[in-house]
Protein backbone atom coordinates (compact mmCIF):
# COMPACT_ATOMS: atom_id res chain seq x y z
CA UNK A 1 0.00 0.00 0.00
CA UNK A 2 1.54 3.16 -1.24
CA UNK A 3 2.23 6.47 0.40
CA UNK A 4 -0.57 8.15 -1.22
CA UNK A 5 -3.36 5.43 -0.71
CA UNK A 6 -2.48 5.22 2.91
CA UNK A 7 -3.05 9.32 3.39
CA UNK A 8 -6.40 8.60 1.35
CA UNK A 9 -6.98 6.40 3.95
CA UNK A 10 -6.02 8.07 7.04
CA UNK A 11 -8.36 11.11 5.25
CA UNK A 12 -11.78 8.31 4.93
CA UNK A 13 -10.98 7.89 9.02
CA UNK A 14 -11.27 11.52 9.62
CA UNK A 15 -14.05 11.97 7.11
CA UNK A 16 -15.94 9.31 8.79
CA UNK A 17 -14.87 10.11 12.46
CA UNK A 18 -16.34 13.92 12.10
CA UNK A 19 -19.41 12.27 10.38
CA UNK A 20 -20.63 11.58 13.66
CA UNK A 21 -20.71 15.70 14.78
CA UNK A 22 -22.21 16.25 11.68
CA UNK A 23 -24.91 13.69 12.72
CA UNK A 24 -25.09 15.68 16.24
CA UNK A 25 -26.05 18.90 14.34
CA UNK A 26 -28.37 17.28 11.64
CA UNK A 27 -30.36 15.52 15.01
CA UNK A 28 -30.34 19.16 17.33
CA UNK A 29 -33.01 20.33 14.32
CA UNK A 30 -34.68 17.29 12.40
CA UNK A 31 -36.64 14.41 14.29
CA UNK A 32 -34.09 11.60 14.49
CA UNK A 33 -36.45 9.42 11.91
CA UNK A 34 -37.46 11.98 9.83
CA UNK A 35 -33.41 13.12 9.22
CA UNK A 36 -32.81 9.09 8.33
CA UNK A 37 -35.04 9.16 5.55
CA UNK A 38 -33.99 12.46 4.33
CA UNK A 39 -30.11 11.53 4.46
CA UNK A 40 -31.06 8.57 1.97
CA UNK A 41 -33.56 10.39 0.01
CA UNK A 42 -30.89 12.92 -0.67
CA UNK A 43 -29.06 10.39 -2.31
CA UNK A 44 -31.65 7.87 -3.65
CA UNK A 45 -33.24 10.69 -6.13
CA UNK A 46 -29.99 11.21 -8.31
CA UNK A 47 -28.66 7.18 -7.99
CA UNK A 48 -32.22 6.36 -9.62
CA UNK A 49 -31.78 8.81 -12.54
CA UNK A 50 -27.90 8.58 -13.18
CA UNK A 51 -26.52 5.55 -11.48
CA UNK A 52 -27.34 1.82 -13.20
CA UNK A 53 -28.70 -0.45 -11.20
CA UNK A 54 -26.18 -3.10 -10.08
CA UNK A 55 -27.12 -6.98 -11.32
CA UNK A 56 -27.63 -8.60 -7.66
CA UNK A 57 -31.07 -10.44 -6.48
CA UNK A 58 -33.36 -7.81 -5.15
CA UNK A 59 -33.74 -9.48 -1.83
CA UNK A 60 -29.97 -8.56 -1.00
CA UNK A 61 -30.10 -5.42 -2.08
CA UNK A 62 -33.34 -5.06 -0.12
CA UNK A 63 -31.82 -6.65 2.61
CA UNK A 64 -28.50 -4.56 2.79
CA UNK A 65 -31.25 -1.53 2.89
CA UNK A 66 -33.39 -2.37 5.72
CA UNK A 67 -30.32 -3.45 7.70
CA UNK A 68 -27.31 -1.19 7.02
CA UNK A 69 -29.75 1.49 6.11
CA UNK A 70 -32.99 1.47 7.60
CA UNK A 71 -32.15 -0.44 10.51
CA UNK A 72 -28.81 0.96 11.61
CA UNK A 73 -29.62 4.42 11.18
CA UNK A 74 -32.87 4.71 12.66
CA UNK A 75 -31.67 3.35 15.71
CA UNK A 76 -28.76 5.50 15.68
CA UNK A 77 -29.96 8.45 15.04
CA UNK A 78 -32.85 7.43 18.01
CA UNK A 79 -29.95 6.72 20.58
CA UNK A 80 -27.97 10.17 19.68
CA UNK A 81 -30.98 12.01 20.15
CA UNK A 82 -32.20 10.69 23.42
CA UNK A 83 -28.54 11.24 25.34
CA UNK A 84 -26.12 8.90 23.25
CA UNK A 85 -22.77 10.62 23.65
CA UNK A 86 -21.60 11.04 20.18
CA UNK A 87 -17.82 9.69 20.56
CA UNK A 88 -19.34 7.15 22.88
CA UNK A 89 -21.35 6.34 19.60
CA UNK A 90 -18.63 6.05 17.10
CA UNK A 91 -16.91 3.58 19.03
CA UNK A 92 -19.92 1.11 20.36
CA UNK A 93 -20.58 0.61 16.96
CA UNK A 94 -17.70 -1.04 16.03
CA UNK A 95 -19.45 -3.58 17.58
CA UNK A 96 -20.87 -4.41 14.14
CA UNK A 97 -17.52 -6.04 13.33
CA UNK A 98 -18.35 -9.17 16.01
CA UNK A 99 -21.58 -8.91 15.06
CA UNK A 100 -20.93 -9.63 11.27
CA UNK A 101 -18.67 -12.91 11.82
CA UNK A 102 -21.16 -14.37 14.07
CA UNK A 103 -23.95 -13.53 11.84
CA UNK A 104 -21.40 -15.00 8.86
CA UNK A 105 -20.52 -18.03 10.77
CA UNK A 106 -24.27 -18.79 11.87
CA UNK A 107 -26.40 -17.90 8.47
CA UNK A 108 -23.41 -18.44 5.58
CA UNK A 109 -21.54 -21.69 7.71
CA UNK A 110 -18.43 -19.61 7.58
CA UNK A 111 -15.63 -20.98 9.97
CA UNK A 112 -14.45 -18.93 13.17
CA UNK A 113 -10.51 -19.17 13.72
CA UNK A 114 -9.40 -19.03 17.70
CA UNK A 115 -8.14 -15.59 16.52
CA UNK A 116 -11.74 -14.83 15.97
CA UNK A 117 -13.32 -15.83 18.60
CA UNK A 118 -11.03 -14.42 20.77
CA UNK A 119 -11.72 -10.84 19.18
CA UNK A 120 -14.78 -11.49 19.66
CA UNK A 121 -14.90 -12.24 23.58
CA UNK A 122 -12.85 -8.84 23.90
CA UNK A 123 -14.88 -7.24 22.11
CA UNK A 124 -17.89 -8.19 23.82
CA UNK A 125 -16.65 -8.11 27.33
CA UNK A 126 -15.36 -3.92 26.41
CA UNK A 127 -18.87 -3.23 25.44
CA UNK A 128 -20.31 -5.15 28.61
CA UNK A 129 -18.16 -2.80 30.38
CA UNK A 130 -19.68 0.22 28.73
CA UNK A 131 -22.73 -1.09 29.39
CA UNK A 132 -22.48 -1.26 32.48
CA UNK A 133 -21.23 1.58 33.55
CA UNK A 134 -24.04 3.90 31.64
CA UNK A 135 -26.00 1.84 33.34
CA UNK A 136 -25.03 3.10 36.84
CA UNK A 137 -25.75 6.45 35.26
CA UNK A 138 -29.32 5.63 33.81
CA UNK A 139 -28.17 5.96 30.33
CA UNK A 140 -28.39 1.86 29.58
CA UNK A 141 -31.50 2.48 26.77
CA UNK A 142 -28.97 4.71 24.38
CA UNK A 143 -26.24 1.99 24.31
CA UNK A 144 -28.67 -0.23 23.83
CA UNK A 145 -30.06 1.24 20.89
CA UNK A 146 -26.80 1.99 19.53
CA UNK A 147 -26.09 -1.71 20.12
CA UNK A 148 -29.09 -2.64 17.95
CA UNK A 149 -27.73 -0.56 14.88
CA UNK A 150 -24.39 -2.28 15.48
CA UNK A 151 -26.35 -5.61 14.80
CA UNK A 152 -28.38 -4.12 12.05
CA UNK A 153 -25.33 -3.17 9.89
CA UNK A 154 -23.97 -6.35 10.78
CA UNK A 155 -27.24 -8.30 8.75
CA UNK A 156 -26.54 -5.75 5.93
CA UNK A 157 -23.36 -6.63 6.14
CA UNK A 158 -24.45 -10.55 5.49
CA UNK A 159 -27.09 -9.51 3.06
CA UNK A 160 -23.98 -7.70 0.63
CA UNK A 161 -21.55 -10.99 1.27
CA UNK A 162 -24.51 -13.00 -0.39
CA UNK A 163 -25.46 -10.13 -3.31
CA UNK A 164 -21.38 -10.01 -4.30
CA UNK A 165 -21.72 -6.51 -6.31
CA UNK A 166 -19.43 -6.35 -9.17
CA UNK A 167 -19.29 -2.75 -8.07
CA UNK A 168 -19.32 -1.81 -4.54
CA UNK A 169 -19.99 1.80 -4.50
CA UNK A 170 -23.06 1.78 -7.23
CA UNK A 171 -24.57 -1.21 -4.46
CA UNK A 172 -24.53 1.46 -1.85
CA UNK A 173 -26.04 3.81 -3.81
CA UNK A 174 -28.65 1.86 -4.71
CA UNK A 175 -28.82 0.93 -1.41
CA UNK A 176 -30.20 4.37 -0.18
CA UNK A 177 -32.95 3.39 -2.41
CA UNK A 178 -34.58 1.33 -0.11
CA UNK A 179 -34.73 3.16 3.71
CA UNK A 180 -36.42 6.23 2.43
CA UNK A 181 -39.78 4.89 2.75
CA UNK A 182 -39.78 2.85 5.06
CA UNK A 183 -38.18 5.66 7.38
CA UNK A 184 -40.72 8.11 6.68
CA UNK A 185 -43.61 5.92 8.09
CA UNK A 186 -42.24 5.14 11.31
CA UNK A 187 -41.56 9.05 11.12
CA UNK A 188 -45.19 9.58 10.57
CA UNK A 189 -46.08 7.49 13.25
CA UNK A 190 -43.77 7.86 15.77
CA UNK A 191 -42.67 11.84 15.48
CA UNK A 192 -45.96 12.87 13.38
CA UNK A 193 -46.26 15.52 10.55
CA UNK A 194 -46.55 18.15 13.02
CA UNK A 195 -42.43 17.62 13.87
CA UNK A 196 -41.48 17.34 10.31
CA UNK A 197 -43.46 20.65 9.21
CA UNK A 198 -42.08 22.17 11.73
CA UNK A 199 -38.64 21.14 10.82
CA UNK A 200 -39.30 22.23 7.65
CA UNK A 201 -40.50 25.63 8.82
CA UNK A 202 -38.11 26.86 10.87
CA UNK A 203 -34.68 25.65 8.52
CA UNK A 204 -34.20 29.69 7.92
CA UNK A 205 -33.24 29.82 11.86
CA UNK A 206 -29.38 29.66 12.77
CA UNK A 207 -30.24 26.18 14.25
CA UNK A 208 -31.70 24.86 10.52
CA UNK A 209 -28.91 26.19 9.08
CA UNK A 210 -26.59 24.29 11.10
CA UNK A 211 -28.63 20.83 10.68
CA UNK A 212 -28.55 21.64 6.47
CA UNK A 213 -24.62 21.73 7.36
CA UNK A 214 -24.98 18.47 9.00
CA UNK A 215 -27.59 16.73 6.12
CA UNK A 216 -24.88 18.03 3.87
CA UNK A 217 -21.95 16.88 5.64
CA UNK A 218 -23.35 13.37 6.11
CA UNK A 219 -24.71 13.15 2.52
CA UNK A 220 -21.47 14.29 0.41
CA UNK A 221 -18.30 13.87 2.62
CA UNK A 222 -19.54 10.79 4.54
CA UNK A 223 -21.27 8.73 1.63
CA UNK A 224 -20.31 9.92 -1.64
CA UNK A 225 -16.55 10.79 -0.90
CA UNK A 226 -15.64 8.87 1.86
CA UNK A 227 -17.28 6.07 0.27
CA UNK A 228 -15.78 6.09 -2.70
CA UNK A 229 -12.96 6.49 -1.95
CA UNK A 230 -12.68 3.96 0.42
CA UNK A 231 -14.44 1.36 -2.21
CA UNK A 232 -11.53 2.64 -4.54
CA UNK A 233 -8.89 1.95 -2.13
CA UNK A 234 -10.21 -1.24 -1.42
CA UNK A 235 -10.28 -2.22 -5.00
CA UNK A 236 -6.41 -1.71 -5.78
CA UNK A 237 -4.92 -2.52 -2.03
CA UNK A 238 -5.47 -6.21 -0.18
CA UNK A 239 -8.76 -5.61 1.79
CA UNK A 240 -6.70 -7.08 5.15
CA UNK A 241 -4.32 -3.93 4.49
CA UNK A 242 -7.38 -1.30 4.00
CA UNK A 243 -10.08 -2.71 6.68
CA UNK A 244 -7.93 -1.84 9.53
CA UNK A 245 -7.43 2.11 9.13
CA UNK A 246 -11.64 1.93 9.85
CA UNK A 247 -10.62 1.10 13.58
CA UNK A 248 -9.16 5.23 13.68
CA UNK A 249 -12.51 6.06 13.24
CA UNK A 250 -13.77 6.13 16.83
CA UNK A 251 -10.66 7.78 17.55
CA UNK A 252 -11.25 10.87 15.47
CA UNK A 253 -14.85 10.41 16.92
CA UNK A 254 -14.45 10.83 20.18
CA UNK A 255 -11.19 13.19 20.13
CA UNK A 256 -13.54 15.71 17.81
CA UNK A 257 -16.81 15.40 19.62
CA UNK A 258 -14.14 15.85 23.02
CA UNK A 259 -12.90 19.64 21.12
CA UNK A 260 -15.76 20.57 19.86
CA UNK A 261 -18.44 19.46 22.04
CA UNK A 262 -17.36 18.83 25.07
CA UNK A 263 -17.80 15.26 25.95
CA UNK A 264 -15.54 13.79 28.21
CA UNK A 265 -15.59 9.73 28.56
CA UNK A 266 -14.65 8.44 31.73
CA UNK A 267 -11.00 6.61 32.38
CA UNK A 268 -13.30 3.23 32.18
CA UNK A 269 -14.96 3.62 29.18
CA UNK A 270 -11.72 4.61 27.26
CA UNK A 271 -10.12 1.50 28.39
CA UNK A 272 -12.99 -0.32 27.63
CA UNK A 273 -12.84 1.44 24.25
CA UNK A 274 -9.21 0.17 23.86
CA UNK A 275 -10.60 -3.28 24.69
CA UNK A 276 -13.12 -2.92 21.99
CA UNK A 277 -10.52 -1.48 19.13
CA UNK A 278 -8.30 -4.53 19.81
CA UNK A 279 -10.92 -7.21 19.69
CA UNK A 280 -12.27 -6.05 16.56
CA UNK A 281 -8.54 -5.62 15.11
CA UNK A 282 -7.62 -9.33 15.95
CA UNK A 283 -11.12 -10.46 15.00
CA UNK A 284 -10.28 -9.13 11.47
CA UNK A 285 -6.87 -10.71 11.34
CA UNK A 286 -6.83 -13.11 8.61
CA UNK A 287 -5.78 -16.90 8.99
CA UNK A 288 -1.79 -17.41 7.79
CA UNK A 289 -2.86 -20.97 6.41
CA UNK A 290 -5.92 -19.27 4.23
CA UNK A 291 -5.19 -17.98 0.80
CA UNK A 292 -5.02 -14.32 -0.49
CA UNK A 293 -8.27 -14.26 -2.34
CA UNK A 294 -10.07 -15.94 0.99
CA UNK A 295 -8.74 -13.45 3.22
CA UNK A 296 -9.75 -10.72 1.17
CA UNK A 297 -13.21 -11.27 1.11
CA UNK A 298 -13.11 -12.14 4.34
CA UNK A 299 -12.21 -8.70 5.79
CA UNK A 300 -14.05 -6.91 2.86
CA UNK A 301 -17.19 -8.40 4.53
CA UNK A 302 -16.54 -7.86 8.42
CA UNK A 303 -15.33 -4.40 8.02
CA UNK A 304 -17.70 -3.15 4.93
Amino acid sequence: MGVRDRFLAVFVAVLWGCNFLAIHYLLGHFPPLFAGALRFLVIAIPTVLFIPRPKVKARWLIGFGLGFGTGQFAFLFIAMRIGMPTGLASLVLQASAPFTVVLGSAFLRERLSARQVTGIVLAVGGMAVIAWHQAEHAALLPVALTLLAALSWGIGNVCARQARPENGLHFTLWMSVVPPIPMLLLSLIFEGPGAQWQSFATLGTANGWTGLGGLAYVVLAGTLVGGGIWTTLMRRNPAATVAPFSLLVPVVGMTASFLLLGERQSLTEILAGVVIVGGVLLGSLPRRQRSAAAVSDEVAVSSS
